[in-house]
């Protein structure tokens, strides 16, 4: 008998339908309110009981797991459980990728189009209680997005930014693969030739020794006087200090941040007082839109019966 330990913000029907799934298994369930895990959430002899855990633990909750044969996450990203020792030899682990595309490339598009027409600055104007003309503004209509990761996030962004007449182009690992709202696909090697060509750069990618400090001082300087930069992937992708100087200096026209390094971002950093800039605090996923945690729930779900019925599992990492 497996013992399933069920973290996961459930409706009435969406718990009906886990123990529809595995009557015959050994249900826990624990859920959080929110896609966040407290002490209260569960015991360390309950996650050391489970042999599946569905919801994010802390990985020093897993030592003592001696047991666990599969931990599907309601996160994207599945770095803290892929350091060395940090999860139990032999067990599988899936991730909620796919969940996330909607909230997120929602947020950067909102966040991309006040930055164009200088919504930030309207609201420090508003609160200056000051009626005042910020200046020229910017369309998406004819501008090349150039976007750094083109999965789940990725992809959603890039339907939006075209529905607008944008020109799309990835670059990923794989551009041999075609993506569906974008133009043309080509190799993250290659990103210093496209630098230079960009109106609007997004990042989407998760952290990888690769893609720490991806975004450095040298190809800011590679971007167009006028470049916008998007981040909603890792903040570690970009050194946020070098941004905060070329937008001091107005090497850009603007940014928008939901993730930055480090975070939380300190009230000292230059980053706060940079012109055109907004700044969430990592919201843009979460679980701040109802739908992403039906996502999140559906793809546990389908995992579950997968796992019941001996089959792959999808978003699997390990």
């Amino acid at each position: 008998m497996e013992t399933i330990l069920n973290l996961l913000p459930l409706t009435d029907d969406e718990r009906a339908a886990f123990v529809a799934c595995a009557p015959n298994e050994d249900q826990i369930f624990l859920p959080s309110p929110h896609l966040a895990f407290t002490g209260e959430t569960a015991s360390l002899d309950k996650v050391a009981r489970a042999t599946i855990i569905l919801g994010n633990v802390p990985p020093h909750m897993l030592v003592g797991s001696t047991g666990l044969k599969w931990l599907q996450t309601w996160s994207a990203g599945v770095n803290a459980y892929t350091l060395p020792g940090a999860f139990p030899k032999g067990a599988m682990l899936t991730s909620a990728v796919g969940a996330y595309g909607p909230a997120v490339s929602e947020h950067m598009f909102a966040s991309l189009l006040a930055v164009m027409k200088r919504l930030p600055a309207y609201r420090d104007l508003q609160s200056a209680h000051r009626w005042a003309d910020a200046g020229t503004v910017r369309s998406l209509r004819g501008s090349t997005v150039l976007l750094l990761g083109t999965g789940d996030l990725g992809g959603h962004f890039a339907a939006l930014v075209k529905s607008m007449g944008a020109r799309t182009i990835g670059l990923n690992r794989h551009p041999e693969t075609p993506v569906a709202c974008i133009d043309e696909l080509h190799p993250l090697s290659e990103l210093d030739a496209w630098l230079p060509h960009a109106d609007v750069v997004s990042m989407t990618l998760p952290e990888t020794p690769q893609t720490i400090r991806l975004m450095n001082a040298r190809r800011l300087s590679l971007l167009k006087p006028d470049a916008i930069l998007l981040n909603a992937g890792r903040g570690t992708a970009v050194d946020c200090l070098a941004l905060a100087e070329a937008l001091r200096t107005g090497r850009l026209w603007g940014a928008a941040l939901d993730v930055t390094e480090p975070e939380p971002l300190p009230a000292d950093h230059p980053l706060w007082d940079c012109p055109n800039l907004l700044l969430t605090p990592h919201i843009a996923g979460g679980d701040h839109m109802d739908g992403t945690i039906r996502s999140i729930v559906s793809i546990a779900l389908e995992n579950l019966r997968h796992f019941m019925a001996g089959e792959p599992l999808r978003n699997r990492v390990l």
